[in-house]
């Protein structure tokens, strides 16, 4: 990295560092007028951003037991990515205080035999015991790609491997859990079995989405140039056709499902999302989250186009914006999009200083993995 690039970046994380504080110092004087806004505005952006640090997670770990060249020239953003999970834990304490505002369970008292599980400390220790188990998995992961930059001996990427088996699992099954507590519990009484899996095919998209759009910053300097081909945005391309096919299945195939049954305790979680104006929302994002990404990623050009893949990457990942925000907010505004000026400022607030742990993270290695036994692999083979 040379010291003026190094200078840009410096530069770029104080901009994201002041901008972020900004942000959410505005955000939390709107806590004071609109309490109830506030917090659904504010779980939005935290859901989206701990998302993305998630999907870097779940895709490292899915390299270091499957390989493939894809994976070198974006390992060290994947595990900078990961690397802010530290902080999205503390941005997500705020949350705690406002679980009567976002949640039935918590200001109803007649949840019965679920108040043992749907509880103000059950969920507090839940949310504790999940960043606490991806913390840890994460700082492994993290320390022995470093060690293994000072080595020959490839005992700390064969340590990393035999922990990403179980981590995959533990990462599903959490995520699963996770996701109920954040999301499917902001409506009474409503249930699914693949809500998960929908929310971690999103995290790994987007994550996808967003490595390639720094890939393509990232090319023309050192140590990507010459190295960094039309092979490498190829395959992500490919990869990121799977994922926007997967969630489109899941997703579609949860409604499917939920619309054949035709039970009113599963069709108010979808009538509230399609009711007035969420239905251009629900258009958006089948348009720009799955019509039109599939169809490009069909044609090997765009895919070995590198501004081509990156501007499509970089609408998939605003487009997961609106759908996460989608996800989310019907619960409040059940009649149709109610924007708030709070729905702009928190998620840029988290942003920005995600984004400026990010590159603090980012700058703390070498951009490469130096000694991983897969880099010859990874960029011998990979000419065209």
């Amino acid at each position: 990295m040379t010291p003026a690039f190094l200078s840009r970046l410096n530069r770029i994380q104080l901009a994201s560092l002041m901008i972020g504080i900004l942000a959410l110092a505005g955000t939390a004087v709107g806590a004071f007028s609109n309490s109830k806004q506030f917090f659904f505005s504010y779980l939005f952006a935290v859901l989206f951003w701990l998302g993305l640090s998630l999907g870097c997670f779940i895709i490292t770990m899915i390299h270091q037991l499957a390989g493939g060249r894809w994976g070198y020239p974006t390992r060290r953003f994947l595990e900078a990515g990961f690397m802010v999970l530290p902080l999205m834990a503390v941005l997500f304490i705020p949350i705690f205080f406002g679980l009567r505002q976002l949640y039935p369970w918590a200001a109803d008292p007649s949840v019965g035999s679920r108040h043992v599980y749907d509880s103000n400390w059950a969920y507090i220790i839940r949310q504790a015991f999940f960043f606490f188990v991806w913390i840890w998995i994460a700082y492994c992961l993290r320390k022995w790609s470093l060690q293994q930059d000072l080595t020959l001996d490839a005992a700390p990427t064969r340590r990393a491997r035999f922990l990403s088996g179980p981590g995959t699992v533990i990462y599903g099954l959490l995520v699963t859990f996770a996701s109920v507590d954040w999301i499917v519990s902001l409506e009474k009484d409503w249930y699914s079995t693949m809500f998960g899996v929908i929310v971690a095919g999103g995290q790994i998209l987007v994550a996808f989405a967003f490595v390639v759009v720094l890939l393509a910053m990232f090319q023309k300097q050192a140590p990507f140039a010459g190295i960094v081909d039309k092979v490498h945005y190829h395959h992500l391309g490919n990869l990121l056709l799977t994922f926007v096919l997967f969630w489109t299945y899941v997703s579609f195939g949860q409604l499917l499902i939920i619309y054949s049954g035709d039970l009113p305790n599963e069709l108010h979680w979808y009538l509230h999302r399609i009711t007035g104006s969420w239905k251009a929302v629900v258009a958006v994002v089948a348009l720009f989250h799955f019509f039109l990404p599939f169809f490009l990623l069909l044609f090997r050009g765009v895919k070995r186009r590198v501004p081509a893949i990156a501007i499509l990457s970089a609408l998939l990942f605003i487009v997961h914006i609106v759908d996460t925000y989608w996800l989310v907010m019907p619960s409040l505004h059940q009649a149709g999009v109610a924007v708030s000026w709070m729905d702009f400022t928190a998620p840029i607030g988290v942003g920005g200083l995600w984004l400026a742990c990010f590159l603090w993270r980012l700058k703390s290695a070498p951009l490469l993995p130096v000694m991983d036994p897969g880099m010859q692999f990874a960029f011998v083979y990979a000419k065209p």
